[in-house]
């Protein structure tokens, strides 16, 4: 039996060029989407997969990754059934906090911020973009129920396909978008020795952006 490795053993030494202030765009929206276009440019695989942190009524933080699905100057959205976990979450607490990771090019970016469904119509059009597997998929899956076994799931995937056929399928009333309005943004870039650079970007109640800089 191959002996796990020692998490304390594995390390990664940043080698990435500094992050200054004066390279900094004033508008956190517009930075994001600099180093967004920098990170597809790089390749890197799943780029708009970002972990998504929310918490109940009971105040424990639950954690999983969703994908980004577009982002403007009012905030960054991805979609889910409504009902799921992370749904009932959300309508208990609307605050939640988004975390993209790029090790390819060293670098971090954190949000958090208050959400919010997005109106119908805007899920609609990104439904309809979905392949129609994914379309049956979202009414077929009662995502975060407890199953008795993958057939079940299966019998529901057979079922809507017989339903709809070659019919449109229809946005289920449980799923939509949420878009989360940031007031605060972090850009973190990893520098050796671990003293990295992070710069923080705080809304203010002008609607200004205060930016910074945080020790490591």
């Amino acid at each position: 039996m191959e002996t796990p490795r020692d998490p304390i053993a594995s390390r990664y030494e940043h080698a990435a060029h500094g992050l200054r202030r004066r390279d900094l765009d004033p508008d956190p929206i517009k930075q994001f989407s600099n180093w967004f276009t920098a990170a597809i440019e790089a390749e890197i695989r799943d780029v708009n997969a970002t972990s998504l942190a929310t918490a109940g009524h009971d105040g424990k933080p639950t954690v999983r990754i969703v994908l980004l699905k577009g982002f403007d100057s009012d905030g960054f959205v991805f979609f889910t059934n409504y009902e799921s976990e992370k749904g009932v979450q959300l309508e208990a607490n609307p605050y939640a906090a988004l975390a993209f990771y790029w090790i390819e090019l060293d670098r971090q970016i954190r949000i958090s911020g208050k959400a919010e469904k997005t109106s119908r119509e805007e899920s609609e059009r990104y439904f309809r973009s979905r392949p129609v597997g994914s379309q049956l998929g979202a009414w077929a899956s009662r995502q975060s129920e407890v199953l008795d076994g993958r057939r079940v799931l299966d019998a529901r995937m057979a079922e809507m396909t017989e339903r709809y056929g070659d019919k449109p399928i229809p946005l289920p009333p449980h799923w939509g978008g949420y878009r989360v309005k940031p007031d605060v943004m972090e850009f973190w870039q990893g520098r050796p020795n671990r003293l990295h650079d992070r710069f923080r970007y705080r809304l203010q109640s002008d609607g200004s952006w205060l930016i910074e800089r945080l020790a490591p």
